[in-house]
């Protein structure tokens, strides 16, 4: 597991499961310092419905902070868990942006 940040994109690499999620949350917050991140999420490799948390609790430091924060390339599994779950919606995917 690997959370990086290359100028204004954090990368997240590897996987997100309820094993590592506490730290690889704990790791997003603290590159969370200025507004209109982009999260990377093409290098996620492996998930659970853990990983929804992150993403959420990532935004409400965001908010709190008055940050945008958005995500893109959004593996297909985390699609699948947050149509599960209804919460598509309360997610910033933008698809506009691209690698």
């Amino acid at each position: 597991m690997v959370i990086q940040r290359e100028g204004r994109r954090i990368y997240v690499r590897g996987p997100v499961i309820f094993d590592n999620v506490v730290e690889m949350t704990r790791q997003g917050i603290a590159l969370l310092d200025e507004d209109g991140l982009i999260v990377d999420l093409a290098e996620v490799i492996e998930l659970d419905s853990s990983a929804i948390s992150m993403l959420f609790e990532w935004l409400r430091v965001a908010h709190t902070r008055n940050q945008q924060l958005y995500y893109v390339n959004l593996p297909a599994n985390l699609g699948s868990l947050m149509q599960l779950y209804g919460v598509t919606d309360f997610v910033p995917f933008d698809h506009t942006i691209t690698q």
